[in-house]
């Protein structure tokens, strides 16, 4: 560069690597996003199109209720996460069950909605295109809503043990991501089900 040289003396570049649970958890979290991708893109592409009925606006109602209750569980997980990092412990434990609780109540209405269905309603996953597709979709999500609760709740005995301290806020953070992305993805399967397919 004809004599010049570049010193970096003067500058220091300050560069720390992300920890490696939250990267991982992105990675994760990227690859959930694209395999419900493709059951939402697969309902959106069946629905209306199955030959006998049930069909959705026959036996779907929305269930705002349990939604609530699951989108407050994005709040409650996000306040324990900042309590824990303050070392409060104790309120970290009271909001981390409150969203143990709203969670729990999300899944039983899941439950209770799927119970009417098909005793009732007479709809199971083999019963028509509408049948396959809903519980596909619907199912992918409860499963990832018990994942997140037995991890949650893991954290919780850890927590009634007094094993939970604000040494471990950054693995509460990354948890908390992952909940995070289950309250986002029922947004999005609620749109889609009970507001555009119907």
């Amino acid at each position: 560069m004809n004599g010049t040289s570049i010193a970096l003396n003067d500058q220091e570049l300050n560069f720390s690597r992300p920890a490696r649970g939250r990267v991982g958890m992105f990675v994760l979290i990227v690859a959930e996003a694209a395999i419900f991708t493709i059951f939402v893109v697969a309902y959106l592409f069946y629905v209306g199109k199955s030959l006998t009925g049930p069909v959705p606006k026959d036996v779907l109602s929305a269930p705002i209720f349990y939604t609530i209750c699951l989108l407050s569980s994005s709040l409650t997980i996000h306040l324990a996460a900042k309590a824990v990092r303050r070392g409060s412990v104790r309120s970290f434990g009271i909001l981390w069950f409150a969203t143990i609780a709203l969670g729990a109540a999300f899944l039983y209405g899941t439950a209770k909605e799927w119970h009417r269905l098909i005793y009732r309603d007479g709809l199971t996953i083999s019963t028509n295109l509408f049948g396959t597709t809903y519980y596909s979709l619907v199912g992918l999500h409860g499963f990832h809503v018990v994942v997140g609760l037995v991890s949650l709740s893991i954290v919780m005995a850890l927590t009634v043990l007094g094993n939970v301290g604000s040494e471990h806020a950054e693995r509460v953070d990354v948890l908390s991501l992952y909940w995070h992305f289950v309250d986002v993805v029922w947004i999005i399967v609620f749109t889609v089900v009970y507001v555009i397919g119907r």
